[in-house]
């Protein structure tokens, strides 16, 4: 085990807890550790609202799928992010902010929703939270799985070990600091993870051209038959599969873990410069994801990286060109970091979200309404510490998919709490009937088409290589992702029963319209 390479993780790790631990003292309320006193600048904003949407996915999942089969199929995926992650800072992010100050100073989405719709029963609140709590548990899975590939890969330790390590570290820090402990975290996390995605092919292509080896010959010699079919959007694609690829950019409409860093920006000259920040650095760390699926496939050896897991591809990347080719190891375990980054940045900011619904809005909002702000932060991370627990169970298994826990997690978000969000800023006629509807829709919708296995089918068994038939769920039948049905159903929910039932009161219309004008 290369030693620089323990250096620069030790030295990492030891600066991630060091922040939580400073910021531990800086909490004096809730609103400071869900929110950070609303106190965020733009850069700071816009990277960890990056960092914290990407996860180990942008890093681990896209470039191990354009590894395996080119850009065609997954790559409709970065564009329906990269077009749903513009609309949603240019339409919702302002609107956002100033709605949530005006409806009660609103720290968490479900304590919008309770003021938005006058919701005095809790029932917005309740719903909110459980969807939150379910889904993102599935979604810090996904990071801890991606973290203990990284660790059992670069550290040839056992999966359940490495696991552990991760696991333990991202607990720590955001149970210590909080909300601006984990946007500064974040921030550096978001700086590391552009600069490995930008650097790492970019240095692959020149060892590959002082070779004297092109990409169009590497893929060839890598398996590829057709260059133009592997890097072409079009091959072998269908309306399914384009449409499933372009509705992961709905998903970001109803994401709590990024909606909340529009809450807590500081004023709107800040949201202005978190815009543009965001916008770019999305749309660099999208395309060069691509890039690293596609020169990972031509740099690197096929079958070595297909036995090891595709997922790991930008890991062995990384450890070749710089442990072996160019023999910088510490160089090499700063740019690793910059996937741990990615997996740590999500992960904290789904604990801490998942946290507030359990403590801020189940407990004190529903159960004990003058639970003391001291009550509701030491109950918010016990909730961190549960449900870091339940997702190290779920991701314990060595061979959990990034991609498939992301997945399945970011339609439930999305087909969830998208339209809802969509319509309570833009739609002043949306009342709590409907509100209510939308969010059971979406979510009921995402669970039984993912998760429920409801529909014969015939599939190849990998073994014997004779079709066999299984019982299956309506993803695996259809091949349609479930956020592109689940969005539409929300939506039309809302709206149909929004206008069979009682119109918004007239408090309610007039907060509407207040939020609307409000420079806040």
């Amino acid at each position: 085990m290369n030693g620089w390479l323990i250096v620069a993780f030790a030295l990492y790790l030891l600066m991630m807890v060091g922040i939580g631990a400073a910021y531990s003292r800086k909490n004096e309320n809730t609103e400071d550790y869900f929110l950070g006193g609303r106190s965020l600048g733009g850069f700071v904003a816009a990277l960890s609202a990056q960092a914290s949407d990407m996860s180990g996915w942008l890093l681990m999942g896209l470039p191990g799928a354009i590894f395996l089969s080119g850009i065609s199929g997954d790559g409709w995926v970065a564009l329906g992010l990269l077009i749903g992650t513009i609309l949603n800072w240019l339409l919702v992010a302002s609107p956002l902010r100033r709605y949530t100050i005006v409806a009660g100073n609103s720290v968490t989405l479900p304590m919008f929703f309770e003021h938005r719709y006058e919701d005095k029963k809790k029932i917005l609140m309740t719903i909110s939270s459980i969807i939150i709590a379910f889904f993102f548990v599935i979604y810090t899975a996904s990071a801890f799985a991606a973290g203990g590939k990284l660790f059992s890969s670069v550290f040839h330790l056992d999966y359940w070990a490495a696991l552990t390590i991760g696991a333990l570290v991202i607990l720590t820090y955001t149970f210590l600091g909080g909300f601006r402990a984990v946007c500064t975290t974040d921030f550096i996390q978001g700086t590391l993870m552009i600069v490995a995605l930008l650097a790492v092919p970019i240095v692959a292509l020149f060892i590959m051209k002082d070779q004297g080896l092109t990409v169009a010959q590497g893929l060839k010699d890598n398996g590829v038959e057709n260059v133009e079919s592997f890097t072409g959007f079009f091959t072998g694609t269908t309306a399914t599969s384009i449409i499933s690829g372009l509705a992961w950019g709905l998903g970001y409409f109803g994401m709590p873990h990024i909606l909340v860093r529009f809450m807590a920006v500081k004023n709107e000259k800040e949201m202005t410069k978190s815009k543009a920040v965001a916008i770019i650095w999305v749309t660099l760390s999208l395309v060069f994801a691509c890039v690293i699926g596609v020169v990972g496939r031509a740099f690197m050896n096929f079958d070595a990286i297909k036995e090891a897991g595709e997922e790991r591809i930008f890991i062995e990347m990384i450890t070749r060109i710089f442990t072996e080719d160019i023999h910088a190891s510490f160089i090499a375990g700063v740019f690793l970091c910059g996937i741990l980054a990615a997996i740590m940045s999500t992960a904290d900011s789904q604990l801490l979200v998942s946290a507030s619904a359990m403590a801020e809005d189940i407990y004190k909002g529903v159960i004990k309404k003058d639970a003391s702000d001291k009550k509701v932060m030491m109950l918010s991370r016990i909730a961190i510490v549960v449900i870091a627990v339940v997702a190290y169970v779920i991701a314990i298994d060595p061979d959990s998919s990034v991609m498939k826990l992301v997945s399945d997690a970011w339609a439930g978000l999305g087909a969830a709490f998208g339209p809802l969000v969509l319509m309570s800023l833009f739609w002043k006629r949306t009342n709590l009937p409907g509100a209510i509807a939308g969010l059971v829709s979406g979510a009921l919708t995402v669970i039984i088409w993912d998760y429920i296995p409801c529909i014969k089918m015939m599939v190849e068994n990998p073994d014997t290589l004779l079709m066999e038939e299984k019982i299956g769920t309506l993803t695996e039948a259809t091949g349609l992702y479930s956020l592109a049905l689940g969005f539409p159903i929300s939506l039309i929910c809302i709206v149909i029963v929004s206008l069979l039932s009682k119109a918004p009161s007239a408090s309610m219309i007039e907060v509407f319209e207040k939020a609307k004008k409000k420079e806040a």
